[in-house]
């Protein structure tokens, strides 16, 4: 009876593909279709060994990176799961911005299993979302970031700390800033707890572009004297 319920359901409300609207299969489980899934990309094998951006050209680090300029920066480690593909990218607007928070799961499943790949983010204490301001947290009615930490914990196994890190600037979009006007945008934007000293604390995000946010973040952390600030991302910015 249940089978034939989901069977009529289907027929009702046929489930499409997230990202190219293609009609999935009744057992196919989504939310992408078998020609999506497999062009999901994971960054690398060359990358920034501080922030994670794509080489194709190869070396250790990027411009931005490289030399002394590695010292200045609050987030030591930035890694991601996947690259921003046209796939990843219909996902996480989608979860993001059309409301569908039940992709929290599979996402934070997908991140969990791809986490492994990343020895340099082990030893962590706890993982901590990036928060929203209450005005945009009021506005949206969730923290795609702490849904996502959430997931992640829960097939990871790691500890999720949701308190120790608050959003005190509403910030203007960074859509419209170069990477200088973004860092400069973050800087203060965030503040940290005295729970946080001594830890190691992995950041979780959905996407990491120029890393000016998980900079604010791991600033914040740092100064309330935070060991080591790293952070892990659903999607890298080609």
């Amino acid at each position: 009876m249940q089978s034939a319920g989901q069977w009529a359901l289907y027929i009702l409300l046929p489930k499409t593909c997230f990202a190219c609207s293609a009609d999935l299969a009744f057992q196919e489980a989504g939310p992408l279709c078998k020609e999506c899934l497999p062009q999901i990309k994971r960054p690398g094998p060359l990358i920034c060994r501080r922030c994670g951006t794509l080489l194709p050209d190869g070396g250790a680090y990027c411009f931005n990176c490289r030399g002394s300029k590695t010292k200045q920066f609050k987030c030591s480690v930035i890694r991601s799961a996947y690259v921003f593909g046209p796939q990843v990218r219909a996902l996480i607007h989608a979860f993001k911005y059309q409301g569908y928070c039940f992709l929290a799961d599979y996402l934070g499943t997908c991140m969990a299993q791809e986490f492994a790949r990343y020895e340099e983010l082990s030893g962590v204490d706890w993982v901590m979302p990036v928060p929203l301001h209450p005005k945009k947290l009021r506005a949206r009615g969730y923290n795609q970031s702490q849904l996502l930490a959430q997931a992640f914990c829960r097939n990871s196994g790691l500890v999720l700390h949701t308190s120790g890190l608050i959003r005190r600037v509403d910030t203007r979009s960074q859509a419209q800033l170069n990477r200088k006007e973004r860092l400069q945008n973050m800087a203060d934007a965030f503040e940290a707890g005295p729970e946080v000293k001594g830890k190691r604390i992995l950041l979780i995000d959905d996407v990491a572009t120029t890393g000016a946010t998980l900079e604010g973040c791991a600033l914040a952390l740092k100064r309330a004297g935070a060991r080591q600030v790293m952070a892990f991302t659903l999607a890298r910015e080609p």
